[in-house]
């Protein structure tokens, strides 16, 4: 760093800047979309909780993805509802570091947690009549476990590194909150060690719940084809296709994201594809697991029904 060089206190998010008279617009819509998935991940985590028929190792995990999808969109949201009302849209470097610890936390956890659910659907596929022992209660809190701890150590390590590189200049973030490559490029120093450990930290611990979801869908879509009925087939498939869409979704920004190099990124790439998973993924989650999902649409048709009747009583 040269000398005449301050070092930041604070950040300025400028993500909206050149949008100030659709903030107003922006604020509800986003608003909307976030009471919509705050509601729905509930809804879905009471349903389970009071259906004892629900009471499976997959649902264990949706609740699991429901809880953290929550923390996920509230880790982000309600920071960017506040910039959109006011002018000054700061953050200091303490906040900033808490919100990304958060945020990247939730978000590998996500992708274990996706792993441990596609390993579910392995067994339950490709060894029914094993499930029970293979995904005995123990089992679901030791891979649930796994996930969370696998997010909290590597995310932590990886964002308490990235805080220890000097803020300085302007302290503008070409974004609507600390995602990690906005903040890195704000370092007055040459950063190219972090990218490249940064971008092995990804790779291996991105893709490797990548390559087991990979790899147990292989064996899944296999187990279906040597079912000898298209109804067999067809209720196989239906048991593993909300998990695949949310993969997909996932998967599909994440690694768009985070295995770009530092060059490739702009400002605009950056943004967009930031709206998608810190907003619109969780807010799709909800409704992909109960429109396509037979057993939760039945389980909260008898909960709103003997609802109905006891108010009527």
């Amino acid at each position: 760093m040269s000398g005449n060089q301050s070092l930041c206190t604070r950040f300025t998010f400028v993500a909206f800047s050149s949008l100030a008279g659709l903030q107003p617009v922006l604020f509800v819509v986003f608003l909307l979309i976030y009471l919509f998935t705050v509601g729905g991940n509930l809804i879905i985590i009471c349903l389970i909780w009071v259906t004892p028929s629900l009471h499976t190792p997959m649902y264990f995990f949706l609740v699991n993805l429901s809880f953290l999808e929550m923390c996920y969109i509230t880790s982000v949201v309600p920071q960017m509802l506040v910039h959109l009302l006011v002018e000054t849209k700061t953050i200091s470097v303490g906040g900033c570091a808490a919100q990304m610890y958060v945020f990247t936390i939730l978000g590998l956890t996500e992708c274990c947690l996706l792993a441990a659910m596609a390993y579910d659907r392995f067994v339950a596929i490709c060894y029914p009549l094993h499930y029970t022992l293979l995904m005995g209660p123990h089992v679901c809190l030791k891979l649930a476990a796994a996930s969370w701890t696998t997010g909290v150590v590597v995310e932590s390590v990886q964002t308490t590194w990235i805080f220890t590189l000097p803020f300085c200049g302007t302290g503008k973030i070409q974004h609507f909150f600390c995602d990690i490559m906005p903040v890195v490029k704000l370092a007055c120093v040459d950063t190219s060690h972090n990218e490249i450990v940064m971008f092995a930290v990804s790779v291996l611990f991105i893709m490797s719940p990548c390559f087991l979801i990979l790899c147990s869908y292989v064996r899944i879509f296999v187990t279906i084809l040597r079912i000898p009925s298209a109804a067999g087939r067809y209720k196989a498939f239906s048991t593993c296709s909300s998990h695949i869409l949310v993969v997909s979704l996932f998967y599909g920004t994440a690694l768009f994201t985070y295995l770009q190099p530092k060059t490739a990124h702009t400002p605009e790439t950056d943004k967009a594809t930031a709206l998608m998973y810190t907003v619109v993924t969780p807010a799709l989650n909800p409704v992909i697991y109960t429109l396509r999902n037979k057993e939760v649409k039945e389980a909260f048709k008898r909960v709103t029904q003997r609802n109905s009747l006891r108010l009527m009583a």
